[in-house]
């Protein structure tokens, strides 16, 4: 006598929201069906029994980001990505979700999507969940029908990025016909933000990257290409009030979220200035590079910029160093500072580059240079007189300063 159970999902479905309906029949329980970055792919229909979360699912076609957050600090996301076995998922109020049970939609080691089963006015046996691996094992082939389609479509959008990178393409309307081409809607404003990685980056690394701007709802993202260590993303710039405030937030969330989930740490976000040419997309691109180089440079004078707005002198510091050099100009007073510290073993130039770091705030030069106050005045005193410096003069000052900034840049 055969006691296997019975299959009801070895049938052909024509779409996901057919099959989503048959498993709702099935198991007598609302059900979403979502990608493997939580776009909302189908759910069932035939069931007026929900809840908030799958509610704001259903309207946003994707899964908000705090559902999102949550589920990944209290462990079910991490779990499904690891288990083919479904997972109860207690009720979270906070979020607006209910008791409910999920199972990843596998194909032999990727994740291709969840099936999420709604526990409403009933609990889900364990016949339910041998019901539930039986769904998830038919909806594999669809799922990976629809993979197929997004890999291809994800290889021309970063092939025609790359373009506007490097400077390919030209002329507005044919910029415009090839986002169009990619059902891409170009935002009128966009900045370009590259993450730099302490080491290149693995196709592993990639997914998580691929899955972590998919289900960011913080910033709209249009376009992200991956070059050795670098991942670089066109953002829209649409619909900000703060604008630099916004992507401050963004790239710093970013960071913190491969640390926190995949324990990757060491990543340098920078972003450009906001633009409305997509034909200048290669010179925001030069910008990021700007700034990357100037905070390998000068990692504690710009730890907290992120923009190249934000950059202030440094901007101008491959230009102010090219004609330094073709004129082979000296200043006199760091000159003069540098000899009698080398003559003395003395650290008058640090002093300097301190005091002048703080903003001429005695106190706070002290306190960097573990100095009594009284011991700064004294040496201000002797670069002043050594070097022939006038505290009172911002112009002299700001040479130096410069002068002082561009020693570490060569």
């Amino acid at each position: 006598m055969n006691t296997r159970q019975h299959d009801p999902f070895k049938t052909a479905f024509d779409s996901l929201e057919e099959f989503a309906d048959l498993i709702s029949q099935v198991l007598n329980c609302p059900i979403t069906i979502e990608d493997a970055n939580h776009r909302l792919l189908a759910y069932s229909t035939h069931d007026e029994r929900t809840d908030p979360a799958r509610i704001y699912t259903i309207i946003g076609r994707r899964v908000p980001e705090k559902v999102i957050n949550q589920l990944w600090k209290e462990g079910t996301i991490p779990a499904l990505l690891q288990t083919r076995e479904p997972i109860r998922v207690k009720n979270m109020d906070d979020i607006g979700l209910n008791n409910r049970v999920a199972i990843s939609i596998w194909k032999q080691d990727e994740v291709l999507g969840f099936i999420w089963a709604i526990e409403i006015d009933k609990t889900l046996t364990d016949k339910d969940f041998d019901l539930l691996k039986k769904a998830a094992d038919s909806a594999k082939n669809k799922l990976l029908q629809l993979q197929t389609r997004k890999n291809k479509k994800e290889e021309h959008s970063q092939e025609f990025f790359w373009k506007l990178l490097t400077g390919h393409l030209k002329g507005e309307k044919d910029i415009y016909e090839r986002f169009h081409a990619l059902k891409i809607t170009p935002s009128p404003s966009f900045v370009i933000a590259v993450f730099q990685f302490p080491e290149n980056i693995t196709s592993k690394v990639e997914q998580n990257i691929s899955y972590l701007l998919k289900t960011s709802q913080l910033m709209k993202i249009l376009l992200y290409t991956i070059d050795c260590n670098q991942l670089i993303v066109l953002i829209s710039a649409v619909n900000n009030k703060e604008p630099y405030q916004e992507f401050n937030r963004f790239v710093q969330t970013f960071v913190s979220t491969m640390n926190e989930r995949y324990q990757i740490k060491g990543i340098t976000p920078v972003y450009s200035s906001i633009y409305d040419d997509y034909q200048k997309i290669g010179q925001a691109y030069k910008e990021t590079l700007s700034v990357l180089a100037i905070k390998e440079k000068f990692p504690a004078e710009t730890k907290e910029i992120f923009n190249y707005q934000k950059l202030g002198i440094y901007q101008l510091f491959e230009l102010i160093l090219e004609k330094r050099q073709s004129e082979a100009s000296e200043n006199y007073s760091l000159k003069r500072l540098q000899e009698y510290d080398q003559r003395h073993h003395s650290n008058l130039v640090e002093t300097l580059e301190v005091f002048l770091n703080k903003d001429n705030n005695i106190n706070d030069a002290a306190k960097e240079l573990n100095v009594h106050a009284n011991t700064l005045n004294y040496r201000l005193k002797r670069i002043s007189e050594i070097g022939d410096v006038n505290f009172k003069d911002p112009s002299q000052k700001m040479l130096l300063y410069i002068d002082l900034k561009l020693e570490k840049y060569k």
